[in-house]
């Protein structure tokens, strides 16, 4: 039984879909005005994850991850860059996929854009207008009026008297009231801009996810995900018209996943308090940063930092140099084997153990992951196999069903790691980090002392070599440094 700790309510929930054995998400994608920075990737492998487990269950995942590609962030960097708001879009949107295949993350089912769904979007506001929801003002702007649905603050807990008292609104006399939100907004010079009932102009922000999630998953389904950040007013605002235009409860699921922090900060571009996932991935092990992000909950806020990012390593190298010596363990026993690993029973007690071992621990990944996907448990118990596995390895010298175990062993690492995009790299010998480290730091050093000696040859040797392998040197005033190439 999955359980999902649900916004709306506050608590933890059994999972009931609305189509058996099917589930239908939606997570808000990028506004695509940047590269994307580490949050991004965190949100994005949160319910990747999520994603897989449900698939690995046996359901049938629909799953819709939109791009906003109009907006004021994008019409100010056009400005800035001196170019359309269609090309920052289209430019940023192929670097997005850029970092999040080289992240290691499937594409959506469906990536919509909003530019390519202006029908729905207007269609939406008309239904909000019709039924007394939405109105229209001076110079065809169209806003929500908040008052007039009942519901309004049911997600983020908050009431509309306490909203106005902490609102820091920009003044707009044409609003019923502070607290209604833009649907429409009419057309500026040098802006994109669209035909409709009301003239000329643009979407505002939170009506696209409405008309892109109701035009593919339905006006009810199951799960939407995003950000803490979007609770509050982005996902409060998409209840809020979605419900009031269909008269049907919207999303049966509201998930939110924890902030990336620095220095006890959540990473803001707004505030350039961030790291581009490129920039990390070009410093670490992808697979490394992933193991990193997993290891904590989804909801839970994680701390970025050098340290904990080291610690990652060593910990997703416990994983393969364990799969290394049960692989080279398999290859030392001469003894032809009929690898039948389904219908394998244990001879002693010791088989027996591990075997059970084995079964136990798809058994506690799986209730890790039941209990809202809880990958930092499911992890502690792949760690609590893989030390079984090293004692079995080294305590247990008899090969009759040896090399059965062992590759059940295998499987179950590889099974369970498939969920969360860990340990499918099949690194027969992987070099610890540590002692890569060292290596390029003699290296370096070599180098340096070229240098000293003027001997340039020498210097540039070893600079190009290394650049082939994709490890790039920077002579800095104090040393010099070295960065794995994006």
């Amino acid at each position: 039984m999955i359980k999902i700790y649900n916004t709306l309510t506050g608590k933890k929930e059994e999972f009931k879909p609305t189509v058996e054995g099917e589930v239908r998400m939606y997570v808000c994608g990028v506004t695509v005005y940047d590269f994307c920075h580490l949050g991004h990737g965190r949100g994005a492998l949160a319910f990747e994850v999520i994603r897989n487990y449900f698939e690995y269950r046996g359901y049938k995942v629909t799953y819709v991850r939109n791009f906003t590609d109009v907006d004021d962030k994008i019409i100010n960097r056009a400005n800035k860059d001196n170019t359309t708001s269609e090309a920052i879009a289209e430019k940023y949107i192929e670097e997005y996929y850029k970092d999040m295949d080289a992240f290691g993350i499937r594409r959506a089912d469906i990536e919509p854009k909003a530019t390519l769904h202006m029908d729905e979007i207007i269609a939406l506001i008309q239904c909000l207008i019709t039924k007394g929801f939405a109105y229209v003002v001076e110079g065809g702007d169209v806003f929500f009026e908040v008052s007039k649905f009942k519901g309004y603050g049911k997600l983020s807990g908050r009431t509309l008297e306490d909203m106005k008292a902490g609102a820091r609104v920009e003044i707009d006399t044409r609003k019923r009231s502070p607290m209604d939100f833009a649907l429409w907004k009419s057309a500026k010079p040098g802006e994109p801009k669209w035909k409709c009932p009301w003239g000329e102009g643009r979407p505002g922000w939170h009506i696209e996810c409405s008309a892109m999630s109701i035009k593919y998953l339905g006006e009810s389904f199951d799960i939407h995900g995003g950000g803490k950040d979007l609770i509050f007013p982005h996902h409060e605002n998409e209840i809020a018209q979605s419900e009031a235009c269909t008269g049907k409860p919207f999303v049966a699921y509201w998930m939110h996943n924890g902030f990336v922090n620095i220095d006890d900060k959540k990473m803001s571009k707004s505030d350039g308090n961030y790291f581009r996932l490129r920039d990390i991935l070009s410093l670490y092990d992808t697979e490394a940063v992933r193991f990193f992000l997993l290891s904590t909950h989804y909801r839970s806020p994680i701390d970025f930092s050098d340290t904990q990012l080291k610690e990652s390593s060593s910990g997703l190298e416990r994983f393969y140099n364990s799969l290394t010596l049960a692989y080279e363990a398999m290859e030392s026993i001469d003894k032809k084997v009929e690898l039948d690993i389904f219908s394998f029973k244990a001879c002693n007690p010791i088989e027996d153990k591990f075997n059970i071992e084995i079964e136990n621990t798809r058994q506690k990944f799986m209730e890790a992951m039941d209990d809202d996907f809880n990958t930092a448990l499911a992890i502690a118990a792949l760690f609590d196999f893989v030390r079984n596995m090293n004692i079995f390895l080294k305590e247990y010298s008899q090969c009759e069903n040896k090399v059965c175990l062992l590759m059940k062993g295998i499987n179950i690492i590889k099974e369970c790691g498939k969920v969360l995009g860990l340990f499918q790299n099949d690194k027969k010998y992987h070099i610890d980090s540590d002692i890569v480290d060292s290596l390029l730091n003699i290296i370096i050093e070599i180098r340096k002392k070229a240098r000293i000696n003027k001997d340039w040859a020498t210097s540039d040797f070893i600079r190009d070599k290394l650049k082939e392998k994709g490890i790039e040197l920077e002579d800095v005033k104090d040393g010099t440094r070295w960065r794995k190439r994006s």
